[in-house]
């Protein structure tokens, strides 16, 4: 047990360091200083994945990119849900979002807020032939799907109207078709681009939502100010040399980039694609997504967590009142908090203590402590389930208390443990979906990014859950082989 303790200790540490020197390398061989930018990956068409190729593209990541090479700056993308995208910005995770920041007060007194790089105007969307919602004031008591920290949620909650949490537009637009929320309040571009692309029938363009044009900008954290001077006179030498108007023209047929710059006409969309087609192009980045991050996340998590479950549960039974109090007040801070909770607090809320982990990393620790939590109570009632005169047995022969434990009673207990174990197990396999608030992109995150884009909800969900049962029915099966050979341990 003592070395597979050490391994595991050793094992977070490759993972913490070696990514960072890696980073480091990285930027020495360049001699380039490397800017992480945050964006969504799934707002089309500012930010969003080509179904075709599965790479990063949009209006915002051309933008930036061209930015990058007028500032000299080595990007690296980071992609995330909105609502995790400032926090990520306040505990140093990027350096820079990229996603049609709008400005506010709000953000101008906490953020370093660049010049404008694009000019819009927010729209209320509705149900197809809802007459009854024609203007901000007819969302009193509505009920509307937003991005929960957005600034149009804002605007929906100052007219009166009760805010949806979603994750993005394209979950927004299916509430609404679904007749779930009243209306969505958005980015006419970003609203123009989802009908066009979708062909969709089932919503449509009520009116404006108010008169104010719409700024947005590239946000930054306020002490980096060398790096929004350095934005601000990237953005303005690429609007005199006409770049940010020829991004503009690509993807709207107008200027966005100016107050006046035309009206945008997204008409001829991105191309529709078959269901066969889209879940055709997300089978193989779902595969590598289960492959490199959700197995071995779940692999590492469960073994370090197992350790530290053993440790608890003997700390539990421990006549040590100290150290057994210890133990219970552990248990009980881990199953009476969410472990999305856990993974916020140590992967955005312990950089503000100074520690601070890479993203698989913080979430080999959130999910390690989570599965030693639950799995405790478990192997501590194994352990208690073997019989007392096993430990009378082992005493009378002169075995030692560890001796006993490790030759006697563990093995008896872990046949017991295996089925509860094996539930443990299949839990955090399935919970590793939560990954992508830490910035991991996994199996479930990947089918996200496509239906973010294709709007192909149900297949691609249904798909995503295909690969978690084939994986949890392989467990399983691995479960019953598992406790037929250690059957020879229990006492007949």
């Amino acid at each position: 047990m003592r070395h597979v303790l050490r391994g595991a200790v050793l094992f977070l540490l490759l993972l913490t360091v070696v990514p960072a020197q890696a980073s480091a390398a990285a930027a020495q061989d360049t001699g380039q200083p490397v800017v992480r930018v945050g964006t969504e990956g799934t707002y089309p068409p500012f930010s969003f994945h080509d179904p075709k190729t599965a790479e990063l593209t949009g209006y915002d990541i051309e933008v930036i990119k061209a930015i990058a090479v007028e500032a000299g700056w080595k990007l690296e993308f980071v992609e995330t849900q909105w609502d995790a995208i400032f926090p990520a910005l306040d505990a140093e995770r990027i350096d820079v979002i990229a996603n049609q920041v709008s400005v506010n007060d709000e953000r101008k007194a906490r953020y370093g807020l660049s010049d404008t790089y694009t000019y819009s105007h927010g729209v209320i969307v509705r149900r197809k032939g809802d007459d009854s919602i024609k203007t901000l004031a007819d969302l009193k008591g509505r009920t509307t799907a937003q991005s929960a920290t957005s600034n149009w949620a804002q605007v929906a909650r100052d007219a009166g109207a009760n805010v949806e949490a979603v994750e993005g537009f394209a979950q927004a637009a299916a509430l609404l078709a679904q007749g779930r929320v009243d209306a969505i309040v958005n980015d006419n571009i970003a609203v123009l681009d989802y009908l066009a692309s979708t062909g969709s029938d089932d919503v449509e363009i009520a009116g404006n939502a108010g008169e104010e044009v719409s700024e947005q900008v590239l946000a930054f954290r306020r002490t980096d100010t060398a790096l929004l001077d350095t934005a601000n006179k990237a953005i303005t030498a690429l609007r005199d040399d006409g770049t940010l108007d020829k991004i503009s023209q690509k993807y709207f047929k107008a200027n966005v980039s100016v107050p006046d710059g035309g009206t945008a006409d997204l008409s001829e969309g991105r191309g529709a694609r078959s269901t066969w087609e889209v879940m055709g192009d997300t089978a193989w980045p779902m595969f590598v997504g289960l492959v490199k991050v959700t197995i071995p996340l779940t692999v590492v998590s469960f073994a370090i967590g197992l350790v530290l479950a053993l440790l608890v549960a003997l700390a539990r039974i421990s006549s040590y009142r100290v150290l057994s109090g210890l133990a219970r007040a552990f248990i009980s801070i881990i199953r009476g908090t969410p472990l999305l909770l856990q993974l916020f607090i140590v992967f955005y809320g312990l950089p503000q203590v100074g520690l601070k982990f890479n993203p698989f990393t913080a979430a080999v620790i959130a999910f390690s402590l989570n599965v030693a939590g639950y799995a405790a109570e478990v192997v501590r009632s194994a352990i208690l389930a073997v019989p007392k005169g096993q430990w009378e047995a082992a005493s009378t022969v002169g075995l030692d208390y560890p001796l006993t434990l490790r030759r006697i009673v563990l093995p008896q207990a872990a046949r017991t443990a295996v089925p509860p174990l094996s539930n443990t197990l299949l839990s955090l396999l399935k919970d590793t979906s939560l990954g992508s608030v830490v910035l991991l992109t996994e199996l479930f995150r990947e089918s996200q990014l496509a239906a973010a884009e294709s709007n192909e909800f149900l297949a691609l969900y249904a798909f995503a859950g295909l690969y978690y049962w084939v994986i949890c029915v392989g467990l399983s099966a691995a479960q019953k082989r598992l406790e037929t050979r250690l059957d020879r341990y229990v006492a007949k």
